[in-house]
């Protein structure tokens, strides 16, 4: 499939020891540097354009700086953050007396943090970029931020922090989330400043506030004014550490801790892998909880907000996180066999003339899944043939052999070539050279005899198949080209962290448009824009998606072939073979994968009201760009 701007990763460490113990034992003060530097690397799929690192200083004498930081753009960002950190860092550093380490050598500290970003509310660049930091004086006033989240009421969290009084500079999910939280940590500082400023005297007040920070009350008190999905991942200068998951579990969250160090990140088999711990010791954050780690290093969890309707995104699941976590390698594999009965009756259980492969190479631990049920497929058919040969007389030796001689014919048929520098062609040059993206095996396929089926992760827009891959395939000479989806149709934005906001980006819509023209009722579409406006004026929990008027008059296989009819229309390229879309049901899907029901991309149930309000206005500035 065509890649996907999405969610971004988060990374999370704090030290539970001295600097001087992680020293004497993993030899390096730069040890938890380091693992972040590990943790950040092996969640780069989660975030090309951007990163970021903070360091809290703990130890930090006044007049040098408690919080360092570094930011980049670009797919090289981590590298070149890394880079720059090591300039600031003496390299004889291991050599120094460690109290001059922890108070001066910038980046060693007990807090570090990192961030992967894909921006999905369209704005970029340096300024958005996280981890963003509220400076104080005061340390238990200083914040360092960061998350993996997009929130759907912007506007009414910026009307909230002006009607505190303030006048934020930025209009951004991220800028109110700092200045909200921000505010309240203010306010939980003047709290404990009223309640102990008759007994104590500076600077032991200072501390002992700092000593005494309440940070779940902190994101009690603004957390249940967000809607949309997130991991928010804080810290103060003076070492309160944070992570707050939604109360659907939209964003993924995972934890581990033990004496010497506590670490969280988006994904499990990234802290399995970089602190070399088992699966069960990795714990996922639950939906409306928090992480917290106070000044002193305990670790606890809190209830922040009442658990909702367990919506994780399955997404996740197909697609974004990385393949080696054990229940997401089981889950993707599910997804294959799945489509096995669907797809044996669209050949006629012909295996004989039927090839199989995939499309590199996020398709290919679904394709051993699909292999799988098609080999028990098969196994059941050849018992049957030797039960009938038996029945019949004619279970020779030479029969019985040809029966279990059968196999699943399996082929390398797609190849990801070199990427190509498209960039110096221009209009139909430039879409030639994109056809050769994908290249295939010659000689796997018997022309124009064979079937030649293909199974990709998902198919969202249509233009890499459009534009390569069908024309690539075609070039063995199939009969038929069958194209697998391991995920159901994407029909609706999603505005949780995926950037897929607009509505002509899914071929699904368009098919469903140009059945609605072709059958004679375009009266729908027009009935669906006047109800999109006519929920502008409805509370937030009364409105409802009206766009799941455009998909109702049609079955998933409607929208199926006519998205087959869209991929092969290219006048200037024909295609000789028959092409079929297959793709996976609803309820393939959450067979497969039960504990992550979240898939509003695909019914279009959004998990709050704000994914409701922002697919109808999706369509709205489609009707209006398209219609009117």
């Amino acid at each position: 499939m065509e890649p996907l701007k999405h969610e971004c990763g988060v990374a999370l460490i704090r030290l539970r020891r001295p600097l001087q113990y992680y020293k004497e034992k993993y030899g390096s003060v730069t040890y938890a540097l380091d693992k972040l530097y590990l943790l950040m690397e092996k969640q780069h799929n989660r975030g090309q354009e951007a990163a970021g690192v903070g360091v809290i200083k703990l130890n930090a004498p006044a007049g040098h700086e408690l919080i360092c930081r570094e930011r980049a753009l670009g797919k090289d960002a981590i590298q070149n953050i890394f880079a720059t950190i090591g300039g600031e860092i003496p390299a004889d550093v291991n050599s120094m007396p460690v109290d001059d380490v922890d108070s001066y050598v910038p980046y060693i500290g007990q807090i570090y943090m990192g961030h992967l970003r894909y921006s999905t509310t369209g704005k970029s660049g340096i300024r958005y970029a996280h981890p963003v930091l509220r400076r104080n004086n005061w340390r238990s006033r200083s914040l360092m931020l960061c998350g993996n989240f997009n929130m759907t009421n912007v506007r009414d969290m910026f009307d909230r922090v002006v009607s505190s009084g303030q006048h934020p500079r930025i209009y951004s999910d991220t800028n109110m989330i700092l200045e909200q939280v921000g505010f309240a940590l203010d306010e939980e500082n003047q709290r404990l400043y009223r309640e102990l400023r008759g007994t104590l005297q500076d600077p032991e007040l200072a501390h002992t506030i700092e000593d005494r920070l309440d940070m779940a009350s902190v994101l009690s008190s603004v957390a249940p004014g967000w809607d949309g999905g997130y991991v928010m991942c804080g810290a103060t200068g003076s070492g309160d550490m944070f992570a707050v998951r939604d109360p659907h579990g939209i964003r993924p969250a995972f934890y581990y801790y033990d004496d010497e160090i506590v670490v969280l990140a988006s994904e499990r088999p990234v802290i399995q892998t970089v602190f070399d711990v088992p699966m069960d010791s990795v714990r996922e954050l639950g939906m409306g909880e928090a992480l917290l780690v106070n000044k002193a290093g305990d670790v606890s969890t809190r209830r922040i907000l009442p658990e909702g309707d367990n919506c994780r995104c399955s997404f996740e699941r197909i697609y974004f996180s990385r393949g080696s976590d054990a229940d997401i390698y089981r889950e993707r594999k599910a997804l294959g066999e799945a489509l096995v009965p669907k797809l044996l009756k669209m050949v006629d259980y012909d295996f004989d003339h039927t090839v199989f492969s995939f499309i590199p190479n996020t398709a290919e631990v679904a394709f051993f899944g699909m292999m799988q049920g098609l080999e028990k497929r098969l196994d059941g058919c050849k018992t049957a043939d030797i039960q009938r040969l038996i029945a019949y007389g004619d279970a020779t030796d030479e029969n019985i052999r040809n029966v279990l001689s059968r196999r699943v014919r399996v082929e390398k048929v797609v190849i990801k070539d070199v990427k190509m520098r498209t960039f110096i062609a221009e209009g139909s040059s430039r879409d030639d050279m994109v056809a050769h993206v994908y290249d295939v095996t010659y000689g796997t396929v018997t022309p124009g005899v064979d079937t030649l089926v293909a199974i990709d992760d998902s198919i969202v827009r249509g233009t890499t198949l459009r534009q390569s891959i069908l024309r690539q395939l075609d070039r063995v000479n199939p009969r038929r080209i069958i194209i697998v989806s391991s995920s159901p149709q994407v029909r609706y934005p999603d505005y949780y962290g995926i950037d897929m906001s607009a509505l002509d980006q899914f071929i699904a819509f368009h098919a469903a448009i140009k059945l609605l023209v072709d059958i004679g009722r375009a009266d729908v579409i027009h009935d669906t824009y006047r109800a999109c406006l006519a929920q502008r004026n409805l509370p937030g929990d009364e409105r409802t998606n009206c766009v799941k008027a455009i998909y109702a008059p049609f079955t998933e296989d409607d929208i199926s072939h006519a998205i087959a009819d869209i991929l092969v229309s290219d006048s200037r390229h024909p295609l000789k073979a028959e092409v079929d879309i297959l793709y996976q049901s609803l309820d393939g899907l959450h067979e497969a994968i039960p504990d992550y029901p979240g898939d509003w991309y695909f019914s279009g149930d959004y998990p709050t009201p704000g994914g409701n309000r922002l697919v109808n206005e999706a369509y709205i500035a489609w009707y209006e760009n398209n219609m009117i």
